[in-house]
């Protein structure tokens, strides 16, 4: 067997060949994989870059972030893992009683919002681990913001849903749609409010939007139209180092971080397939992608069942990774039959995400989003800041641990991954894309693991979702027998398009130093090195 762990073949079509350097980023968006790159040229570390190419996603990829976002990170320091929770918890007005009447949680509005993290996480990373000053971490950001910046393709597909979406959103219009009209491919945009909101919380390391001026301005827009978002929601809010959630496969180690976000129902999925010898059943065979989308169901269906803000979740996670418990869970898999299964009873006792690396081995996995693309539609004039619709993930259901209530962090979709082996650092890496990510981990994970597929391959290979019930989503790609066999056992196959399916990006440590970059051909961004 090769020293390589995984093969160089490329056996899916691509727009993309990995990039192999010293220093790398790779993310969504060319531009903000510069901004990141440039750091790295300047002296700064791999958490310097991460950050000013999440700072500069914010306004180069509004469609799926901005500065209201929420954000999560595992960061590699060389030596050891921490992972950092900077997700908004629900004003303390929030209680089930605002939503009376309601079937589910509003998508938009004030009624969807809940503190945006973000902006914390930048300053948390920052202080802990950043070398240049914070300042110059947001220099490309405020230069796209004020001069503007071409709008690239995949981006302009998104946005072009925004004036419906948004119609009755007119602070939204007046920041994001020019002449009420969503900017094409190839458009320059600007939109200097941003500009001057960077600019200030860059001068007050972060303090103004959570104690100052901006979180004034914030307030007093959601006083004037039904929100109940007080400055005390947001100068209480604080992002926390909760270090990681592990699993062990095939010799690797996967690690998520912890609820209240989705990344505990990859472990889950991972734990079932320990089950089963995955590497038996040939690549993207009918085998392999029943007892993957079966193991994901069990997975998914736990999820759903008990992920909410640990202060609320009826036993610990390390519940639901034991071993006796995902062994039962293995069992109850058909080789030949699709099932719908309910969740498990252990025992009792729209998104942009990037990864960074450098020479002297610090690895950085980051991921914010909006939730919904632009997110609740709320924009507070003249800053630019979009705000997420993350309470959009709470529960109506009294007797769900995931139920609305004020001070609490909502069911997260938003998760980095970070995989070793030995205690030694591997891949950072992200599959963006809502209730895609933790099953994009899934598949990442397989195909390195089970299949040697080297990361740009693992991105480039066609990918499937579990949607609801026996329904499943499948990308162009799968042969023809596959989807037959899969449909013969039981699966209701629907075919999707590649929007529908996130984004990864993965950085691979190489052995002999350096790294491995794989960027997701279905976006604009690219992986950048030196």
């Amino acid at each position: 067997m090769s020293s390589m762990p995984f093969t160089w073949d490329f056996p899916y079509a691509s727009r993309r060949m990995p990039v192999l350097a010293a220093n790398v980023v790779a993310t969504s968006q060319p531009l903000a994989a510069q901004a990141g790159l440039q750091m790295l040229q300047r002296g700064g570390n791999a958490v310097d870059a991460a950050l000013a190419a999440a700072i500069t996603l914010t306004v180069v990829e509004p469609t799926m972030n901005g500065i209201g976002s929420d954000a999560f990170a595992i960061v590699w320091d060389g030596a050891q893992l921490h992972g950092l929770n900077a997700s908004g918890r629900s004003p303390q007005a929030w209680s089930p009683a605002r939503y009376a009447g309601m079937d589910t949680m509003p998508q938009r509005g004030w009624g969807a919002v809940t503190v945006p993290g973000a902006v914390s996480a930048w300053v948390a990373l920052w202080r802990r681990f950043g070398r240049l000053p914070f300042a110059e971490l947001f220099a490309p950001a405020i230069h796209y913001a004020e001069r503007g910046f071409l709008v690239a393709p995949v981006t302009a597909q998104s946005w072009s849903r925004a004036p419906q979406l948004f119609a009755a959103f007119p602070e939204f219009a007046a920041a994001f749609l020019p002449e009420g009209k969503a900017p094409v491919a190839g458009q320059r945009f600007a939109c200097p409010g941003q500009g001057r909101t960077l600019e200030l919380i860059a001068r007050t390391e972060g303090e103004a939007f959570y104690r100052g001026e901006l979180s004034e301005r914030i307030c007093t827009h959601a006083a004037a139209n039904g929100g109940l978002l007080q400055p005390a929601d947001l100068a209480d809010h604080r992002a926390d180092w909760v270090g990681t959630l592990s699993q062990d496969y095939r010799g690797y180690t996967l690690h998520e971080i912890p609820p209240n976000g989705q990344g505990l129902a990859a472990l889950i999925a991972l734990g079932i397939l320990q089950h089963w010898d995955m590497p038996v059943y040939p690549v993207d065979s009918a085998d392999s992608v029943h007892l993957q989308l079966e193991a994901m169901k069990l997975a998914l269906a736990d999820a759903r069942r008990y992920i909410a803000d640990p202060e609320s979740m009826e036993f610990s996670a390390q519940r639901l990774l034991a071993p006796e418990y995902l062994a039962a869970r293995a069992a109850q898999i058909d080789l030949v039959r699709a099932q719908e299964p309910n969740w498990g009873d252990p025992e009792h006792g729209d998104t942009v995400y990037l990864s960074a690396a450098d020479a002297q081995g610090m690895m950085v996995s980051f991921i914010q989003s909006n939730y919904m693309g632009f997110g609740s539609g709320i924009v507070i004039p003249g800053t630019g800041i979009s705000l997420q619709n993350r309470g959009a993930g709470f529960s109506l259901d009294p007797g769900h641990p995931n139920c609305v209530v004020g001070g609490k962090r909502p069911f997260h979709t938003i998760i980095p991954g970070f995989l070793t082996r030995e205690g030694r650092p591997v891949m950072s890496f992200g599959v963006m894309g809502g209730p895609m990510q933790a099953q994009g981990h899934v598949q990442m994970v397989v195909r390195l693991a089970d299949y040697r597929q080297n990361p740009q391959a693992a991105a480039d290979a066609p990918r499937w979702q579990v949607l609801q019930g026996l329904e499943v989503a499948v990308e162009a790609g799968f042969r023809p027998e596959v989807i037959e066999k899969l449909h013969r056992r039981g699966h209701e196959i629907r075919q999707a398009p590649p929007a529908q399916f996130g984004g990864a990006q993965l950085v691979w440590k190489l052995e002999g130093g350096g790294y491995c970059a794989a960027s997701e051909p279905r976006k604009d961004g690219q992986a950048v090195g030196w």
